[in-house]
């Protein structure tokens, strides 16, 4: 049984959670994958989005799409408070400035869901595990009662891959890949750029016009 084409699986874990490695995972098994959607042409023809604005919009999201999945990524804090870090810290500058920088819905998700975003905050790992605490029991308070809507995985346990094709009640749709149990590591060592270098016909353009 597979998923209808027309719904959407959106993956609601904030960054540094393994919004890239369940991209990649999607894509080989055969859907259509955006890791972020900033157009609504993208939006259109992604069957799965991740990242930004997913992680700050999911409950708008609900409503547009009615029969849409959902999967939270939940990490270890001591591996994601190093990581999450690293990568604000990076951010920092281009999400601030008023004049450009990174495009203004990264902005603005990335400023509500870590508020307030300031190179000081990100020094206190109880800032940040507020902010993955609360970002996590507002998608459980929210999906509360809906079972058969949300799944929540760590994709670093062996049995999180397995748990995710039975919740889309799909196999690999491209009858390829079968052998594959398991999700690859990406961005090790603080990298963000993995998803990039992927080459493959069914990733979709986050900007697409």
């Amino acid at each position: 049984m597979h998923i209808k084409q027309t719904d959407k699986i959106f993956i609601i874990g904030l960054p540094r959670t393994g919004t890239t490695s369940i991209c990649t995972a999607l894509l080989k098994v055969g859907y259509r994958v955006a890791h972020t959607a900033y157009t609504q042409r993208c939006m259109n023809n992604a069957q799965v989005i991740a990242d930004t604005p997913i992680f700050c919009d999911y409950k708008v999201l609900t409503e547009q799409y009615p029969n849409a999945k959902f999967i939270y990524l939940a990490r270890d804090l001591t591996l994601w408070l190093p990581s999450i870090r690293q990568l604000l810290q990076r951010m920092h500058k281009n999400i601030t400035r008023k004049d450009g920088g990174f495009n203004p819905i990264l902005k603005r998700c990335y400023q509500e869901v870590f508020s307030p975003f300031t190179l000081e905050n990100f020094n206190r790992d109880e800032f940040l595990i507020q902010c993955y605490q609360k970002h996590k029991e507002d998608v459980l308070s929210f999906f509360k009662g809906r079972r058969d809507d949300l799944l929540c995985i760590d994709i670093s346990k062996k049995e999180a891959y397995g748990q995710m094709l039975n919740f889309l009640k799909t196999t690999h749709l491209d009858d390829v890949n079968n052998d594959i149990t398991d999700f690859e590591q990406m961005n090790v060592g603080g990298k963000i750029t993995a998803w990039n270098n992927i080459k493959h016909p069914k990733k979709i353009d986050s900007n697409l016009k």
